[in-house]
């Protein structure tokens, strides 16, 4: 009886996408075919997929379906170790195929069949090369972990943005570009800002792409871009490689990132001074709404979801350039430079912080472990997760308040300058500088009979 042949072939590693090392197995495959009289029905190729991952191959489980439906009657593969390097699917394999009495070959194997002496063999060798994946896998981890400790790269994909390809050399342009998105995120910029200003200015990652807020948020947490190894998660030695930024500024980045990262899912700030206006009668916050002529203002609302008084409003564009003048003039103030003054205090502070937050995390991951091995109750965990992650929230929210600063760094001083910057920088660096300086701006209540703007109305207070 004539058998249609499947060829399955297979290759874990093809960085540079040419399948010669599959193309070489489907030849000798088809030549075996040719041999035994059996024509191929179909080809199944896995490019660049490790059998040892136990990740999803396409390929391989359209194989299997295809025996199961009897489209194939015959499999031909090139070694064992090519079809499957895990035992589980070697056993799940032998099974599809005897019950679908399906014949298998492999070249210098023979046929396994239903024969029983080629099925144990093809266990044995299939179980021979799930002993080698693992020694291979613990060598290379062995070699990874003395990398790492040595401080050197690691390999593979794509060369880090910053340095050029051997991944030591720092690229002078890209550099820049990296002080560049630290400088802007430090300073209150949104990731999404900076992706699409890059996008316009046909700046690409090493892959060749758009930078989108992942790749961005990738890049810039790197420990590598402060000179730093990090391994399996942790830092584990000094870079062999020059540092783009210091450590303090990788730190600094991470905490802002993070604390971004969980106020997320709240309502996006898209005026100037929502969050910071304060009625005047009853201390809710203000929010921006226009009138019925159209014209914005900010007001104290009532109504569902709402929980002001509902009697107090002020016009928006005169409010905002009130404060945005204000703001200007409060950065050339004695009082704010003398409140920065104790940089160094203000530094061990927000390392405290930072340990408290990794120490925070650790804990969490170990008291996940001890309740995955069944050390804790479900209940204990809870109770446990709740104080821990409470903790972590405060700490984020002492860093965001020691972090603010970094908004203002620049203009210190120079309020004149800001003032000719101030009408070209978006939203999110306005009000970072504007929460940096304010706690809350208060509007008084309207004097009777006055139409026009009053400023006595808006009283701010200051945290600097």
């Amino acid at each position: 009886m004539v058998k249609h042949a499947g060829i399955y072939a297979r290759i874990s590693n093809d960085p540079e996408g040419d399948r010669l090392g599959v193309s070489r197995q489907i030849a000798d495959c088809r030549a075996e075919a040719e041999r035994r009289g059996w024509p191929v029905a179909d080809l199944y190729v896995d490019d660049d997929k490790s059998a040892w991952s136990g990740k999803v191959r396409p390929e391989y489980r359209r194989l299997l379906d295809d025996i199961t439906g009897h489209r194939i009657d015959a499999v031909l593969f090139w070694h064992p170790d090519r079809l499957t390097r895990r035992p589980i699917e070697m056993e799940e394999f032998i099974e599809v195929c005897r019950k679908a009495k399906v014949e298998v070959a492999w070249l210098g194997g023979g046929l396994a069949s239903r024969d029983d002496d080629g099925l144990l063999l093809l266990r044995i060798l299939g179980a021979v090369a799930s002993d080698a994946s693992a020694k291979t896998s613990k060598r290379i981890r062995r070699k990874n972990d003395e990398r790492a400790l040595a401080g050197l790269p690691t390999g593979g994909g794509f060369r880090p943005f910053g340095y050029r390809d051997d991944r030591l050399t720092i690229d002078p342009v890209e550099a820049a570009l990296v002080r560049e998105a630290a400088s802007r995120v430090l300073a209150g910029d949104a990731l999404r800002t900076i992706a699409t200003d890059w996008t316009a200015r046909g700046i690409r990652s090493p892959a060749g792409k758009a930078w989108s807020i992942y790749t961005l948020h990738r890049m810039l947490v790197a420990a590598r871009l402060s000179g730093q190894r990090a391994h399996r998660g942790e830092i584990v030695a000094k870079a062999t490689w020059e540092a783009i930024l210091t450590p303090d500024e990788t730190a600094a980045l991470r905490t802002t990132l993070d604390i971004a990262s969980h106020t997320r899912s709240r309502p996006t700030r898209r005026y100037f001074l929502t969050g910071i206006l304060r009625c005047g009668r009853c201390g809710a916050s203000l929010i921006s709404r226009p009138d019925a002529l159209g014209n914005r203002r900010y007001v104290c609302a009532n109504g569902i979801g709402q929980t002001g008084c509902g009697r107090l409003a002020v016009k928006a564009e005169p409010v905002e350039g009130l404060i945005a003048d204000a703001l200007l003039l409060r950065l050339d103030t004695p009082e704010v430079a003398a409140a920065l003054a104790d940089a160094s205090s203000t530094d061990t502070v927000t390392a405290a912080e930072h340990a408290s937050l990794t120490g925070d995390q650790e804990q969490l991951e170990e008291l996940a472990r001890a309740y995955a091995e069944k050390q804790v109750t479900f209940r204990e965990w809870l109770a446990a997760r709740d104080v821990i992650e409470g903790r972590m929230e405060a700490t984020r929210k002492r860093l965001s308040r020691l972090s603010r600063t970094a908004a203002i760094d620049p203009y210190i001083g120079h309020g004149g300058s800001l003032g000719h910057e101030w009408p070209t920088l978006n939203l999110n660096r306005q009000r970072a500088i504007a929460t940096a300086l304010l706690d809350r701006v208060t509007v008084q209540p309207a004097v009777p009979g006055r139409a026009t703007f009053d400023p006595g109305r808006i009283e701010p207070l200051w945290r600097i």
